[in-house]
């Protein structure tokens, strides 16, 4: 991989799992630059169709990685949670090659306490997945979300048919649940200046911020 002489940013990602492989791909597919990494001879070459920086090595010491090149990368993506060994000693290479973010997969509550103590950033994929869809399954309003921290999110919600007609003020959104719409989508129509005298119509789709308690009250009441 090239020196990093240039704006884009590049990306490693080591372990080819279901996760790695995704994220490689997507990465790969917004003509990002990344290397990839794996011990799977079969995986690295089905990812030689979209990054010239595939390697196949099941030895992932500091010297190995140097060599592949990762200390080139804006960001590096430590795809490994099953072995907890191999990701944290690979976590802890990575950081000492002066990565400046790496990110790390983690499976259990400790693990992911390790590497964050490593200086990682930690996701949980199975469990974030998880949470995702038993939000889904358990809100006939509720679309998709984002987690801005542990108490707050950004949540798509269909507005109920009782609220087509009403403006944002007399709904009371935001005096009443605590709750900012930043947006209303309505089939491939997206509104962005949302006053408070718009007035909702059916099928809209309300894109708001906030705590996720008011969220979830919200959602109950309607």
């Amino acid at each position: 991989m090239k020196k990093k002489n240039q704006a884009a940013a590049s990306f490693g990602i080591i372990g080819l799992g279901r996760f790695g492989m995704a994220l490689a791909v997507t990465l790969a597919n917004a003509g990002k630059e990344v290397i990839v990494i794996d011990k799977d001879e079969a995986k690295v070459k089905e990812m030689r169709q979209y990054t010239d920086y595939a390697f196949v090595s099941d030895n992932l010491s500091m010297e190995t990685l140097k060599e592949i090149g990762v200390q080139n990368c804006d960001v590096v993506v430590v795809c490994i949670g099953e072995k907890i060994d191999v990701s944290i000693l690979t976590t802890m290479c990575v950081i000492e090659l002066g990565v400046p973010r790496v990110i790390s997969k983690a499976l259990s509550n400790e693990q992911g306490a390790v590497l964050r103590k490593l200086g990682a950033e930690v996701v949980y994929p199975e469990k974030d997945m998880a949470l995702r869809l038993g939000k889904k399954l358990v809100s006939n309003n509720f679309l998709e979300y984002i987690s801005l921290d542990n108490s707050v999110e950004i949540r798509q919600i269909k507005i109920p048919d009782k609220f087509a007609g009403q403006s944002i003020e007399e709904i009371g959104i935001r005096k009443k649940y605590g709750l900012n719409i930043i947006a209303i989508e309505n089939g491939n129509n997206t509104t962005i200046e949302v006053t408070p005298d718009y007035r909702l119509k059916y099928e809209d789709i309300i894109v708001v911020i906030g705590k996720v308690h008011n969220i979830d009250n919200f959602e109950k009441l309607i």
